[in-house]
């Protein structure tokens, strides 16, 4: 049976939802933002401690500059003896170690995290801690002191207002007590915290509990319940790109296949699970989902395939660091340790590149505007042509800045050949992304996905050249666009609500035409409040805003619903008297607690 040899990759389920809390999440686009504010090196003191925290967790996705940023956090949070940013760093080194597969270090980590936690005397972070502790004793098989901590970790935040980890431990120490075999004790834990997670509203936490119900059912021979189950939190999970517990899940369902002697249904979700695996890099996934296939095909009597699978299995399985092979963990602390003064050498090299290639590439523009100026001396009689000539290419060159920057940063970038950042005390940003386009568009040549992206981004641009709007940018199927950044519109949150309708419209709309065969949903979420905008970079520089206004513009779009607008209650108060709005209550939002949203109806 496949069930002897899977324990190991299925036990990391359990522990999805407190890593999705503190360092799965991580977000691309805030990264190479929070980068290039980091390489400027312009900011000290407590934000320079929030901006390090925040780098490390938003490169989750590269674990040697995870572990990196979160070593930098820790060494400037020693200065000051900062307690909270100190527990914060060990937490989130804590988390990337144990992503790498290196679970001594992970509980070295937050065991040092735990420590910082009782000189703040802050249950909340004590709770977490014990619940990071309990879930790697319980990774590695220590089922003794993973129940004595998660025991310890659920008494705390009973006596904490941390709904959101509290559930979290309810759905771990569920999971542990599912592996020794407890089931009606998994089952009780899980309902509880079903009842936490639907009362806050809070949609990963609700499908987690979903999958891991289904999972007890299939192991109480409830085939048909669990295959219900476990769908249902694969296809809330799609929509959430989580894809490291759909990796899990798919390999759940080919387990009650294999059960059932379904054979092809079985080899099916797993090959799901392997594409998955393989492309988000997933080792542990990547190794047990090819030992899995590699047993089926065997059934099967393709001993050729068995034969391939087994051997990706055993590759895979050897590239996870053990945690009884002390001598392979020393010399991957070594090698990591010189990869990370490796990294930062590299960082303050490559500021000096740049530095280097600003200073000779305005030498070398100076030296042509000289080299032409004389040629222009020389050759009198042209002068008038020649001024025609540049006049059409200085307008051609503002067109084009124009088309990159808004107006007053354009003349400002012409006039001092920088840009300084800019604070400016209300501007309402937009957020949108459609609704799976991600698995839509792995059907797509590379050709039509970016004939279809035109489509729809080009009208959009369109939009908010009407209403005096600004497109910030765009990432994969994701737009942003902000209002007020010029002065001029006082009216800004009013027009980008007409801005998000006529998207919304025009969306609709396409899926009538014949233009294009690829429609979609779009989702839209808008926000006011105040924002900083700058350029960063020296080659391709791109304009951008950061802020806590464009985070929760994010979350209003994350939190809203197809064909749906959801604002915030900054802009509810801008526009409320212009719009028929409608009151959502207040809703969870991921590291902001609960929020006023409103629909904007049509």
């Amino acid at each position: 049976m496949k069930s002897s040899y899977k324990t190991y990759y299925v036990r990391v389920i359990g522990f999805f939802l407190f890593f999705f809390q503190v360092g799965i999440a991580q977000n691309q686009k805030e990264a190479d933002s929070l980068k290039g504010i980091y390489l400027s090196d312009t900011i000290s003191g407590e934000a320079k401690l929030l901006l390090l925290k925040d780098l490390a967790f938003h490169t989750i996705d590269d674990l040697e500059e995870s572990i990196m940023y979160a070593n930098e956090l820790i060494k400037e949070a020693e200065k000051d003896s900062n307690y909270l940013y100190l527990y914060r760093g060990y937490s989130q080194k804590g988390q990337s170690f144990r992503m790498a597969g290196d679970f001594e270090e992970a509980l070295k980590a937050f065991f040092s995290a735990c420590k910082f936690a009782d000189k703040l005397k802050d249950k909340k972070f004590i709770g977490g801690g014990y619940l990071t502790i309990a879930d790697v004793y319980s990774e590695i098989d220590n089922d003794g002191n993973a129940e004595k901590y998660y025991d310890k970790s659920i008494t705390i935040l009973r006596n904490t207002n941390d709904s959101v980890t509290l559930g979290s431990a309810l759905l771990n120490a569920g999971y542990d007590k599912y592996l020794n075999g407890s089931l009606d004790g998994a089952l009780k834990d899980y309902k509880e915290s079903s009842l936490i997670f639907q009362k806050l509203n809070y949609p990963i936490g609700k499908a987690y509990n979903i999958g891991n119900i289904g999972m007890v059912y299939a192991k109480q021979g409830k085939d048909r319940l669990a295959i219900t189950r476990i769908n249902e939190a694969i296809e809330i999970l799609e929509e959430y790109e989580d894809f490291y517990a759909i990796s899990d899940y798919l390999n759940s369902m080919s387990d009650i296949y294999v059960n059932q002697q379904q054979i092809s249904k079985a080899l099916n979700y797993d090959h799901r699970s392997l594409d998955l695996a393989k492309k988000y890099g997933l080792k542990k996934q990547l190794s047990e989902t090819n030992l899995s296939l590699s047993d089926l095909y065997y059934q099967l009597g393709n001993t050729e395939a068995s034969l391939f699978y087994y051997k990706d299995h055993i590759a895979y399985r050897d590239s996870i660091k053990n945690v009884e092979n002390v001598e392979a963990i020393a010399d991957m602390r070594t090698n990591f340790e010189v990869s990370q003064e490796q990294a930062k050498v590299s960082i303050l090299e490559q500021k000096r590149k740049n530095q280097r290639i600003v200073f000779w590439s305005t030498a070398g523009i100076l030296g042509l505007i000289a080299l032409f100026a004389f040629s222009l001396f020389k050759q009198i009689k042209f002068v008038k042509k020649a001024n025609k000539v540049i006049a059409i290419e200085k307008e051609r060159s503002d067109t084009l800045l124009l088309n990159i920057l808004p107006e007053d940063t354009a003349k400002e970038l012409k006039d001092k050949g920088r840009v300084e950042a800019k604070k400016y005390p209300q501007v309402t940003v937009l957020f949108s992304d459609f609704k799976g386009f991600t698995q839509y568009a792995e059907n797509l040549s590379p050709e039509v996905l970016v004939q279809t992206i035109d489509h729809y981004f080009s009208k959009f641009d369109l939009i908010m050249e009407k209403y005096d709007l600004e497109k910030i940018k765009t990432i994969g199927d994701a737009y942003m666009a902000a209002g007020g950044l010029n002065f001029d519109n006082e009216k800004h949150a009013e027009h980008m609500v007409l801005a998000a309708k006529e998207m919304n419209d025009f969306v609709a709309t396409a899926k009538l035409d014949d233009i294009t065969d690829a429609t979609f949903d779009i989702r839209i979420g808008i926000n006011t409040g105040p924002v900083v905008a700058g350029v960063v970079g020296t080659k391709k520089f791109a304009y951008d805003i950061w802020g806590d206004t464009v985070n929760i513009a994010a979350r209003m779009e994350s939190s809203s619903e197809a064909g749906r607008i959801n604002i915030s209650e900054d802009t509810y108060r801008l526009v409320k008297d212009a719009f028929d709005c409608e009151y959502r209550g207040k809703l969870a939002v991921k590291n902001r607690g609960e929020l006023n949203m409103y629909f904007v109806n049509s």
